[in-house]
C-alpha cells in the first residue's frame, strides 16, 4: 500500500491512490480457487456460491467502513479507532500483524509477478543444479527493490498511481470482452454448496478469494488526504473504496464464469488470468496486460518496503523496538526493517517456492484478524453511542456492523480452519512474539514523551501531517475574505495597510467592520479610548470614507456594523462574513492591568476559530508594515502547533518568502527527535519549492522566539495558539502566544483553534458604502 501525501480533491483520485493492492487481485485469486474446486470435480456446484459470499462479505464490510471513516478522520483508519476504544493491546496487535502482513504482501506480490513473467517466457519454470529459475528471479527482484526503497527515491510511489489506473482499465476491458464474446452471465448460486458434501470446497474456495480484500483499510488511512471538510473527506474516501472494490466484485461476477470456462487450472505453465486474456484479447491488448500486472506488482511490492520503513521508524518513536532497528541510513530511511524483509521473503521463496497460492490464505488471515478487530471496536462504540441517543438509523447500522464483525470473524475462523496446517498457524507463533517483544521494550525503554509518540505516528503513517495533505495548487489556502476590525482610532486603522498587501497577493475581499458598543461592554472593554464614531451615522460615514479609500487602491470592500461586546461582535460577524482571516491592530495593554481591561487582541484570539494577524504597532516600522519575505515559524511537534503550517504554505507561495522553522527543546533529550521532526517537515515544504530553513535551540520557549526573532529580523512570526501544552484559553496570561504577541517587533499571525466553528445563523447589519 502506498504512502499518500498530498490532498486528494475527488474520489477517483484516491481509488488510483490506493487502490494498487485491491485492483491486483483478481490477476492472482482465482489461479488457487479454481485448482481446489476444478480439480475435485465440484465447480459447477460451489463456484459461484463461493463468488456471491465474497462479493456479500465485501458490501458488508464496506458499510462498516462507512463509519468508520466517518468517527476516524486523522488518517489512522481502522488502528486508530481500536486504540480508541480497546487501548495499548491494540496498538501491539496491529503492529505485529502489520508487519507479518508487508512481509506476506511483498511474497505474494513478487510470487505473482514472477507468475506473469513466467507465462510470457516459459523457460522460467526450469530449474538448473536444483534451483528453480523462478525462486532466482524471485530473489534476485526482492533484493532489488529493496536496494532501490533504501537507497530514498519513491519511484514505487509515483508509479502506484498509473499502475492502478492502468490496471484498473485492463479489469474492465476484460468485463467489455467478456460480455462481448460469452454474453453477461452471472455465476449461479446452488443450495447445494451448502450440503456436507460440498461446503468444505465451498468455503475453501471462499476464503481463497478472501484475499482480495487485503488493502481495504488503505482506504480509511486515506480519509485524511482529501481536500474538505471531515464529512466531505470521509464520503469522498468511501467513494474511493466504492470504485476500487465495485470494479473488483464486479470482474469476479462478470469475468469470474469466463475463468471457470476457458482456462484450465490444472496446467502450471500459465496462470489461469493470462489463459483467460489470451482467449478474450487480441495479441497486443493481451501482452500489454502483462506488462501492466509486472508494473503494479512491482510497485506494491516496493510500497510493502516503503510501509515497513515507516513501521520501523515509528515503532522506534513509540519504544516499541530498540533504536537501532529504526535507525536511519545515510539516505534517511530506515533500512534495517527493509533487509530484515527481504531476508524472510528469500527464505521463504528458496524454502517453500513462489506460487502465490502459498501464501495467499496466511496474507488473508492476518488482515481478516484486523478486519474482526476493526468490527468489533465499531460495535462497541455504536452500543455506546445508542446508549446516548437510540435512534432507528443508528439501530441500522449497529445491526450492520454486527453482521460485518460476525462475517470478518467467521472468515478468520475458516481460514485458519482451512489453512491452519499449511501456514496460518504461524499467527499462533509470531503474533504472541512480537507483542511479548513490543511490551518488553516499551517496558525497558519507558513511556515515550509526547513528542516521540507524536513523531512515531508520523512515521508510522498512520495519518497525515497538515502539510502533507495539501499537493496541488488548486487546493492550497486561500484568504479570500479578509475582516479589518475599526474603531474610529489612528491605532485600528494601521491594521488597513497590511490587509491590503494581503488582498491584493491573494486577491481578497476586504470586509470593514465597526462595533458600536453597549454601556455594559464600554465599561469591560476599551475603558481608555472612546470611538470616533460616536454615533450609528457617524460610524457609517466613517466605514464609507474607509471603504472608498480601498476601492481606490483597487480592493474590492465591503462594511458591516455590530452592537454588543467588541470580541464578541467581532468574532460573530467574521463568522457570518465566512471569513478566512482577521486582521488587526493590537493595543500594549500589558501586565496586571490586564485582569481589569481584558485587552480586546487577546480577548478575540481566546475565542475565535479564525486565524488572526496582530498587529502591534511601535515606533519601528516595521511592527507597522510588512512585505511577509520572512516568516518564522514556531512547532513544537505536536498536531496542535501543525495547524499553522497550511497558512505558512500559502502566505509563503504567494510572497515568494523564506521559511524559518523553529522549535525549542523542553529538554536536551528532545534535540534529536526535534531535528528529525522539524527536519522532516523541511523536506516536505521544500519539495513544494519553498525555500525553507531549520533552527532547533534555545530553552523556554517564549523567550527563545523572542530572542530569535530579533536576530533573524522576520516580517512576521507565525504559531498556533494550542500546541503540545494543550493551553486552555480561558485566559492568555502567561502563555508562550500571548507573551510573543506583547512583545514581539513584527506581526503576529495565530492560528488559535484546530478548525473552523460552524457559522452561526444571525442579522448581519450591512452598512454599505456604495
Amino acid at each position: 500500500m502506498a504512502h499518500v501525501s498530498h490532498r486528494l480533491s475527488n474520489s477517483f483520485e484516491g481509488a488510483l491512490a490506493g487502490g494498487g493492492d485491491l485492483a491486483t487481485s483478481p490477476l492472482y485469486v482465482f489461479g488457487p480457487f479454481l485448482k481446489l474446486i476444478v480439480v475435485a470435480g465440484v465447480a459447477r456446484v460451489t463456484f459461484g456460491v463461493s463468488i456471491w459470499l465474497v462479493v456479500f462479505t465485501v458490501v458488508m464490510v464496506s458499510v462498516m467502513y462507512r463509519s468508520v471513516m466517518r468517527w476516524v478522520t486523522d488518517g489512522s483508519g481502522g488502528s486508530g479507532l481500536n486504540e480508541e476504544e480497546f487501548g495499548s493491546w491494540a496498538v501491539k496487535v496491529n503492529a505485529g500483524i502489520t508487519f507479518v502482513e508487508y512481509t506476506l504482501t511483498r511474497k505474494v506480490s513478487v510470487a505473482a509477478l514472477v507468475t506473469f513473467l513466467a507465462d510470457r517466457f516459459p523457460a522460467l519454470n526450469q530449474s538448473f543444479l536444483g534451483f528453480g529459475y523462478r525462486g532466482v528471479v524471485a530473489i534476485c527482484l526482492s533484493v532489488l527493490i529493496g536496494w532501490v526503497v533504501n537507497r530514498g527515491p519513491k519511484v514505487a510511489a509515483r508509479a502506484f498511481g498509473p499502475a492502478t489506473l492502468a490496471v484498473l482499465a485492463l479489469l474492465w476491458v476484460m468485463m467489455i470482452a467478456t460480455v462481448w464474446k460469452l454474453g453477461f452471465r452471472l455465476p449461479n448460486f446452488d443450495l447445494r454448496a451448502f450440503s456436507p458434501d460440498y461446503l468444505h470446497f465451498t468455503f475453501g474456495g471462499y476464503v481463497r478469494i478472501l484475499a482480495l480484500m487485503t488493502g481495504i483499510e488503505i482506504f480509511a488511512n486515506l480519509v485524511a488526504a482529501f481536500d474538505g471538510t471531515s464529512q466531505q473527506k470521509s464520503r469522498r474516501a468511501f467513494g474511493s473504496l466504492l470504485i476500487i472494490m465495485g470494479t473488483t466484485s464486479i470482474t469476479m461476477l462478470v469475468v469470474g464464469p469466463a475463468f471457470l470456462d476457458l482456462s484450465d487450472p490444472t496446467r502450471s505453465d500459465v496462470s489461469v488470468f493470462t489463459q483467460t486474456m489470451d482467449i478474450l484479447l487480441p495479441a497486443p491488448l493481451a501482452y500489454a496486460g502483462t506488462l501492466v500486472g509486472v508494473v503494479v506488482l512491482a510497485s506494491a511490492a516496493a510500497a510493502s518496503a516503503q510501509g515497513l520503513q515507516n513501521l520501523g521508524l515509528g515503532l522506534r518513536y513509540r519504544h516499541y523496538v530498540p533504536a537501532s532497528v529504526g535507525q536511519r541510513n545515510r539516505f534517511d530511511v530506515a533500512d534495517k526493517p527493509v533487509w530484515i524483509e527481504v531476508a524472510v521473503v528469500c527464505v521463504c521463496f528458496l524454502a517453500f517456492g513462489t506460487s502465490e497460492e502459498t501464501y495467499l490464505a496466511i496474507y488473508a488471515a492476518g488482515v481478516f484478524i484486523l478486519l474482526s478487530m476493526t468490527g468489533w471496536a465499531a460495535v462497541k462504540r455504536l452500543v455506546r453511542q445508542l446508549r446516548a441517543s437510540a435512534s432507528a438509523s443508528g439501530a441500522a447500522t449497529l445491526i450492520g456492523a454486527v453482521a460485518a464483525s460476525l462475517l470478518t470473524s467467521a472468515a478468520t475462523l475458516i481460514i485458519f480452519a482451512e489453512r491452519f496446517t499449511e501456514g496460518a498457524w504461524t499467527y499462533l507463533l509470531f503474533i504472541p512474539l512480537l507483542y511479548a517483544a513490543f511490551t518488553y521494550f516499551r517496558s525497558l525503554l519507558g513511556e515515550p514523551l509526547a513528542l516521540e509518540d507524536h513523531l512515531g505516528r508520523i512515521l508510522a503513517g498512520q495519518y497525515l501531517l497538515p502539510y502533507q495533505r495539501n499537493e496541488r495548487p488548486e487546493h492550497e489556502t486561500n484568504f479570500d475574505t479578509i475582516v479589518v476590525p475599526v474603531d474610529g482610532s489612528v491605532y485600528a486603522e494601521l491594521a488597513l495597510a497590511p490587509a491590503e498587501v494581503f488582498c491584493h497577493a491573494f486577491g481578497s475581499h476586504m470586509k470593514i467592520i465597526a462595533v458600536e458598543q453597549t454601556q455594559k461592554a464600554k465599561l469591560r472593554m476599551w475603558p481608555a479610548r472612546q470611538s470616533a464614531a460616536q454615533s450609528d451615522s457617524g460610524i457609517r460615514d466613517y466605514l464609507k470614507q474607509l471603504t472608498s479609500q480601498m476601492k481606490k487602491a483597487g480592493i474590492e470592500t465591503d462594511t458591516a456594523m455590530g452592537t454588543g461586546s467588541v470580541a464578541e461582535e467581532i468574532d460573530h460577524l467574521a463568522s457570518d462574513l465566512d471569513a478566512d482571516l482577521i486582521v488587526m491592530s493590537a493595543y500594549g495593554v500589558s501586565g496586571v492591568e490586564r485582569w481589569f481591561t481584558d485587552d480586546l487582541a487577546s480577548s478575540l484570539v481566546r475565542r475565535t476559530h479564525l486565524p488572526v494577524l496582530l498587529i502591534r504597532p511601535t515606533e519601528e516600522w516595521k511592527s507597522r508594515r510588512s512585505q511577509f519575505k520572512r516568516l518564522l515559524v514556531t512547532l513544537d511537534g505536536s498536531e496542535g502547533a501543525e495547524q499553522v503550517l497550511r497558512y505558512t504554505r500559502a502566505i509563503a507561495a504567494k510572497f515568494e518568502s523564506e521559511i524559518i522553522l523553529l522549535a525549542v527543546p523542553e529538554a536536551d533529550s528532545e534535540q534529536e527527535n526535534l531535528q528529525h521532526y522539524i527536519g522532516k517537515v523541511a523536506k516536505a515544504l521544500s519539495a513544494r519549492g519553498l525555500n525553507v530553513r531549520s533552527v532547533v535551540t534555545g530553552s523556554g520557549a517564549a523567550r527563545t522566539i523572542l530572542e530569535v526573532s530579533e536576530s533573524e529580523s522576520p516580517d512576521l512570526i507565525m504559531m498556533a495558539t494550542r500546541g503540545r501544552g494543550g493551553l486552555n484559553r480561558n485566559t492568555l496570561i502567561g502563555s508562550v502566544a500571548d507573551k510573543v504577541a506583547q512583545t514581539a517587533i513584527c506581526p503576529v499571525f495565530l492560528v488559535p483553534a484546530s478548525g473552523r466553528r460552524p457559522r452561526l445563523t444571525r442579522r448581519i447589519d450591512l452598512a454599505t458604502t456604495q
